[in-house]
């Protein structure tokens, strides 16, 4: 268990810090003369068509609504994984991480809520601030070597997949659009294909792909967004099979590169590109943008430290093993780096070239995350001695 989280504390952490580069460069070029081959780039259309199913996106929504699908397969793996024998096994260990998560998903929605309530379709991007990007968190926890002990990051890590847990749950309740009665059908018989295969002890991999595949295709076409179809199914492969091999731990290991190292950073060079031309300081000040900025900052700093200081005060938990308050309130900080999935539910609140907010949400979650992380790392830098 412990080379499974030194192996996934690595992955992550590398993987925000190519995030990082990823965003800077679709800004760079969407801020160059070659910001028309990056917009040309996102809108070839791509369509793939068996007899009378056909389905045409352009590519960008391919990235968002197919690639990130596998990334939501990943997470649930994590949470299955975590549930049945790591973290979230033991209520105990939950009691802190899970009050932190709550808090950091209340307060950022209540901020952002406050400062557009009295405009209903600007008050749709209430979710947006709630996630935090544990790869991006991770990388900057990185950059402070053993200044910060482990039990701190797997307090965030664990906090974070709450958290994910948390936006998957919103994103299916308050971010579907017009259902279709006949694709949710077929999608409750490919899950119930899927259900019994675990039930009657089929361990081979390629089956659930093949079956998943399908359910993506229906969940796509049924109105709930897609990528929830990669939480279902990661819900249904087997955690061990009879020689005590583990089918989930094996797709889980196999995705984590690939997730890690091409879907996440595809996907912030896809949405990262905020234009800066034409920006002003009203582009900063819009209830928008600014209501996400201050949930991401502010918001998630008092949720998550108000939270971890009321459940420890109460005598429910103790603080990290080695952690101090200074390094709590940096990680808080920390917590308002949203990025990936805060740009995933910015385009599901904000459709581009629908809502007329579209593109203002990037504003708002590329400033908090960039104050956040800024922020957080020189909080915990100065919180926390060199290793000796």
């Amino acid at each position: 268990m412990r080379n499974a989280l030194t192996r996934f504390l690595q992955l992550e952490s590398a993987s925000g810090l190519l995030l990082i580069g990823a965003a800077v460069l679709a800004m760079t070029i969407n801020n160059s003369p070659l910001s028309f081959l990056y917009n040309g780039l996102l809108d070839v259309p791509v369509a793939v068509q068996i007899g009378a199913l056909q389905i045409a996106k352009p590519l960008l929504l391919w990235i968002n609504d197919g690639l990130m699908a596998l990334f939501f397969l990943l997470i649930g793996l994590e949470v299955k994984r975590e549930v049945l024998e790591g973290q979230l096994r033991q209520p105990a260990q939950l009691v802190l991480p899970g009050a932190a998560a709550i808090g950091g998903m209340l307060v950022p929605a209540l901020v952002y809520w406050w400062l557009n309530h009295d405009n209903p379709a600007a008050a749709s991007g209430w979710a947006i601030p709630m996630a935090t990007d544990i790869a991006f968190a991770l990388g900057v926890l990185a950059l402070l070597g053993k200044r910060v002990p482990v039990s701190l990051k797997l307090f965030l890590m664990t906090l974070a997949i709450i958290d994910d847990l948390g936006a998957i749950i919103v994103i299916a309740l308050f971010y579907s659009s017009e259902l279709s009665n006949l694709s949710l059908i077929l999608a409750a018989v490919f899950l119930s294909i899927l259900i019994l295969m675990n039930r009657f002890g089929v361990t081979r991999l390629s089956p659930y792909l093949v079956i998943g595949t399908f359910l993506w295709v229906c969940v796509l076409k049924s109105g709930v967004h897609a990528t929830l179809a990669g939480v279902v199914l990661a819900l249904t492969i087997p955690l061990r099979n009879s020689d005590d091999s583990s089918p989930l731990l094996t797709l889980e290991h196999a995705l984590q590169p690939w997730v890690a190292f091409a879907i996440l950073p595809l996907f912030a060079f896809a949405n990262a590109g905020v234009p800066l031309d034409g920006l002003s300081l009203d582009s900063f000040i819009h209830p928008v943008p600014l209501g996400i900025t201050a949930g991401l900052l502010l918001g998630k700093t008092l949720g998550v430290f108000g939270f971890t200081w009321l459940i420890i005060q109460t005598g429910w938990a103790k603080l990290p093993q080695g952690a101090n308050w200074g390094q709590v309130l940096g990680l808080s900080i920390l917590c308002g780096i949203g990025f990936t999935m805060s740009l995933f539910v910015g385009s599901l609140a904000f459709v581009p070239e629908v809502s007329a907010y579209a593109g203002m949400d990037r504003v708002g979650i590329l400033t908090g995350s960039v104050l956040a992380a800024l922020i957080g790392y020189g909080v915990c830098y100065l919180s926390s001695r060199p290793a000796r």
